[in-house]
């Protein structure tokens, strides 16, 4: 008898694996490997959650209207190009549903995000890899490789896990270079960490082309990871396609309302941003002290790189880290074995992971 079996090629997607939560042996062990913001999330949004709790028996608005409305408010955008999805990686996978035929092909840099070819073999179609330059996204590259087939490039600005970012001319130099029908994906999960004037999350490209998305996400600088809330900016006709196959009713009454109001604290996003660039700056100078690579980053986390030296590398490092109940991240998944990933954290983690790198690298 024939047992039931996927689609073709489901099996062949690699599933995608978060930051360690634990040490073996190590009690309370610091997580610095998932890019969560170390202030935690607005008050207000901690509050404004417990509230909807006590309607948990109603539907939420499947359209999510007054988050929507939030977010427009704050951006100055129209409400009705907005999506919001249960994370920006639903609303990626919906992207990738919605736009990618059999046998059709999306872009992505050589070390972005891992859930690009998730989101791209699940719709059936080829993931296309490009070479980066200096861990940064290569317009010429991406341009390059574009083919007849090529339906969808995604492009993390910031990008995870490097840290690294285009300016607004590259990225605006990458649409135009793109036929009109390539769907450009404007990843900004780390956009509110920018601190740079010639940066640009992607809101003008929307507003002025019709093959433009631009995905964000209240996981990191709102401090929502746990409530699973996104939000994609789009021409008026990806949003009718979007809200055409998402589920009714893919964000929950919770999320909604801790969005909301997160969005309108404006200080406590301040803060954040204040901490993470003042930490940001002290942990790049302090690990390239002590002789290691720290690679420019203008997100929230930073991307440091370990010698090929025996009893030196990025694996060893992660082990003895882990000895001393510091969680990293090993990008090596990513094709950076040589790399680990450090979220900025408190300042007393930050300084734990310092004592503990220069320790290794004296043994």
């Amino acid at each position: 008898m024939n047992k039931i079996s996927p689609r073709a090629g489901i099996l062949d997607i690699a599933p995608y694996v978060g930051g360690r939560e634990s040490v073996e042996g190590v009690a309370n062990p610091v997580k610095l490997s998932a890019n969560e913001t170390p202030l935690g999330p607005s008050p207000k949004a901690v509050e404004a959650a417990k509230a909807a709790l006590s309607s948990m028996e109603r539907y939420p608005d499947g359209g999510a209207k007054a988050l929507r409305e939030a977010i427009a408010a704050k951006y100055g955008l129209d409400a009705a190009r907005i999506v919001c999805g249960a994370g920006s990686d639903e609303l990626l996978h919906l992207l990738a549903q919605a736009y990618l035929n059999p046998g059709d092909e999306a872009i992505a840099s050589a070390h972005g995000f891992l859930v690009y070819p998730i989101v791209t073999k699940a719709a059936d179609a080829k993931i296309v890899f490009v070479p980066e330059t200096n861990l940064t996204a290569d317009v010429d590259a991406i341009l390059a490789a574009q083919t007849a087939s090529t339906r969808i490039v995604f492009l993390a600005n910031p990008n995870n896990p490097t840290g690294t970012y285009l300016p607004f001319s590259e990225v605006k130099r990458l649409r135009e270079g793109l036929r009109e029908d390539v769907l450009l994906v404007l990843d900004a999960a780390y956009a509110e960490y920018v601190r740079r004037n010639d940066y640009e999350a992607g809101i003008e490209l929307v507003a002025t082309h019709e093959n433009v998305v631009m995905t964000r996400t209240f996981s990191k600088v709102y401090g929502l990871a746990a409530m699973r809330l996104g939000w994609a900016y789009c021409p008026a006709s990806v949003a009718d396609v979007l809200n055409r196959i998402r589920g009714p009713f893919n964000v929950n009454v919770p999320a909604m309302m801790a969005g909301i109001a997160a969005v309108e604290d404006q200080a406590h996003i301040d803060k954040a941003v204040a901490h993470n660039e003042k930490w940001l700056a002290w942990l790049t100078e302090e690990i390239s002290a002590l002789g290691l690579e720290a690679v420019p980053s203008v997100a929230n986390f930073l991307a440091i790189g370990f010698p090929e030296t025996k009893g030196k590398t990025a694996a060893k490092a992660d082990a003895f880290l882990g000895s001393r109940g510091l969680i990293l991240r090993s990008i090596a998944s990513y094709g950076l074995p040589s790399y680990l990933r450090l979220t900025v954290g408190t300042e007393e983690a930050n300084k734990r992971v310092v004592a503990a790198l220069k320790e290794f690298m004296d043994k």
